[in-house]
């Protein structure tokens, strides 16, 4: 039988983990933009491109990203994972037109299939959003495995539409691709080389640096609250920092403040999350001040 010592020392890493992994362990040697250029036919772990399979309503707003590949004729290359989570796993994608050397980088993430246990928090943010049917309502409730395919769903859908809705309104999110099923493809946040930008927890920012940060988060999230929503389970861990701007994600929970009956506790806890880090890092002198955070955005959101 395996030792219990073992068992208690092994961590699964994953989202809700306060550690991580060292940042040279997410480098990666990318295979080069046209590797499969001479290749008839595709390889393994490679598919045409999704892009002509959503609905229109289904992709990113426009005017679309000049960087994002968009021909029918293109190819998705599956190079590894930059992420798991209970709830759903972020891949690393190359989009490519073979033969042209036009490609870019994306982050497809895969909400988990009904014989995963996820969505342990599901119940708390569902509150604020039920779906039409009935019959899927009862059937999510049940957490029946076509019940728990709907929350997948679910999640996936009211993530792309937040990230479209925050993308629209100029907050800092991933530009939101497409949506299909229970994968978003996303603007991938990284260098060029598939190292993905560090999360916040991550990082050890100068006073300067510190003070900049904390000024980019408190407009997002006055943007935010104005909207009437907050991120729902905001933390040091799903705000990334890449070229000293800082990127929010992980959106599935975003909650409507009005409407779900918590809205106001969801609201003053994202504030006290990123107020408790900042002032543990030894942020002075901002304005507003961490403390005064959670009173700024119940005003915004017209809750005060």
């Amino acid at each position: 039988m395996p030792d219990p010592a073992y068992r208690r020392r092994k961590r699964r890493f994953d989202d809700e983990e306060p550690a991580f992994a060292k940042r040279d362990r997410h480098r990666r040697s990318l295979p080069a933009a046209d590797a499969h250029d001479a290749v008839a036919g595709l390889l393994a772990g490679n598919r045409w491109s999704s892009w002509d399979q959503p609905a229109a309503g289904d992709r990113g707003p426009q005017p679309y990203p000049r960087w994002l590949v968009t021909e029918l004729a293109a190819v998705d290359t599956e190079l590894g994972v930059l992420k798991t989570g209970k709830e759903a796993d972020v891949f690393l994608v190359r989009r490519g037109v073979p033969g042209t050397g036009r490609s870019c980088l994306l982050a497809a993430k895969r909400y988990r299939d009904p014989e995963h246990r996820m969505f342990h928090r599901d119940a708390a943010y569902r509150e604020g959003r039920r779906v039409r049917e009935s019959r899927a309502n009862r059937a999510m409730a049940a957490g029946s495995a076509a019940g728990r395919e709907m929350i997948a769903r679910e999640w996936a859908s009211a993530e792309f539409a937040a990230l479209c809705q925050l993308r629209r309104a100029g907050i800092p999110v991933p530009y939101p691709v497409q949506v299909l099923g229970t994968e978003i493809m996303l603007e991938f946040i990284g260098e060029p080389d598939g190292t993905a930008a560090p999360r916040l927890a991550e990082t050890r920012p100068a006073p300067d640096a510190l003070a900049r940060l904390w000024d980019q988060l408190v407009q997002a999230l006055v943007t935010l609250a104005g909207l009437g929503l907050a991120h729902g389970d905001l933390s040091a861990y799903n705000l990334l920092v890449s070229g000293g701007r800082m990127v929010m994600i992980d959106l599935p929970q975003v909650v409507d403040v009005i409407a779900h009956p918590r809205g106001a506790q969801f609201l003053d806890r994202d504030a006290a999350n990123v107020a408790r880090w900042f002032t543990a890092r030894g942020l002075a002198g901002a304005a507003p001040a961490p403390g005064d955070l959670a009173a700024l955005l119940r005003q915004e959101a017209r809750l005060a």
